[in-house]
């Protein structure tokens, strides 16, 4: 069944980040995706994550795509102006690659070229409509394609919310994202309150949302999330339980499946971000009642 069937469906959605590779040596991005194809729906491949260098995320989807795998490729308005971002979503589709994620992207500052011009010819919601013509028929100057696509596309959303960031993401779906990923969720209790809002607006009564989980691994981890990482706070509590741990990889398995078992009860799926490999994925589905 197809990403876009699944989330039409009442399944609880998995999905899981794998970052293309820093050269040409596809080989440690083809074993992470053998390591959770039997459980996840879909696998997302990032657009130069942190504004860091890496392969075209539409040649890491098409090299996935044909080896059978369901992707979804991240696409940054960061580095692209509105040809190049029409010329990139024309050529995904001829390479199967049919879920889309749009975001902003981090400014070049952040990465490993800070030398490097950001562009931001368009928004996040631009880009949207930008994909609901190409579905459609027709280029972002309103002249037919020769073939259209069909894409689902999906948009990013930090979970605290205030009032503008809210009505940004009602244009995101009225601009046609079918589906919102969430940044990484350590505060259940905070997300109840996004959900309860999200719930409330009959704006997303069709839209699946997907909360964004990321397995700790040490406590020098959690403390990299807070400094660097916009919109996560790690709460001082699970900071505590890594400290104490014996096993700080388990103990963060633990909080991870204990996040998803509360998040199968608030909204539609989640999204397994590691720091590393997919190694211990699979067992943190386990763990949180996941196969």
């Amino acid at each position: 069944m197809s990403f876009r069937k699944k989330i039409s469906s009442r399944k609880f959605i998995v999905t899981a980040e794998i970052s293309p590779p820093k050269g040409t040596d596809v080989r440690g991005m083809l074993k992470d995706a053998e390591l959770i194809k039997d459980v996840v729906d879909a696998i997302n491949i990032t657009d130069n994550q942190r504004a860091v260098m890496r392969m075209s995320p539409m040649a890491a989807c098409g090299i996935l795509s044909h080896k059978g795998y369901e992707t979804i490729m991240h696409l940054t308005c960061r580095d692209r102006n509105r040809i190049a971002l029409q010329s990139e979503l024309l050529g995904a589709w001829a390479l199967e690659v049919h879920n889309i994620l749009v975001m902003s992207g981090d400014h070049p500052v952040k990465g490993d070229h800070e030398a490097a011009k950001p562009v931001y010819d368009l928004d996040s919601v631009q880009l949207l409509g930008m994909i609901d013509g190409l579905n459609q028929g027709f280029d972002f100057s309103g002249h037919s394609l020769h073939g259209e696509t069909d894409f689902c596309a999906g948009a990013v959303t930090n979970a605290e919310l205030n009032e503008a960031a809210f009505a940004k993401l009602e244009k995101k779906i009225k601009a046609g994202a079918r589906f919102i990923q969430t940044q990484a969720v350590f505060d259940t209790e905070k997300f109840t309150e996004f959900m309860d809002k999200i719930r409330g607006s009959d704006t997303f009564e069709e839209i699946k949302i997907i909360a964004g989980v990321i397995p700790l691994r040490s406590e020098k981890n959690a403390d990299f999330l807070n400094r660097n990482i916009a919109g996560i706070r790690v709460p001082e509590d699970m900071i505590s339980r890594m400290h104490k741990a014996k096993s700080p990889v388990f103990e963060g398995m633990e909080i991870a499946s204990e996040l998803i078992k509360e998040l199968r009860l608030l909204c539609d799926g989640v999204h397994i971000m590691t720091i590393g490999t997919h190694e211990k994925t699979p067992g943190i589905l386990e763990m949180a009642g996941i196969r």
